[in-house]
């Protein structure tokens, strides 16, 4: 299968970053989400900076 990572133009709130990790991963977009947020409040908000590097590094997906 020829997968690639990418945010997703589809399924997004902000940058589409979890979107597209759950369409690469083939999981639920929510269970991603709720996981992003717990670990970011455990890890002193680390998330954060890692989701906005991603959002800059990630293509997003073309419609």
């Amino acid at each position: 299968m020829n997968r690639k990572l990418q945010r997703s133009s589809t399924d997004y709130i902000l940058g589409g970053v979890c979107g597209g990790l759950a369409n690469y991963f083939e999981f639920d977009p929510t269970l991603v989400r709720v996981a992003y947020v717990l670990l970011t409040v455990c890890t002193a908000f680390s998330g954060t900076l890692a989701y906005l590097l991603l959002w800059f590094v990630m293509p997003k997906q073309e419609a």
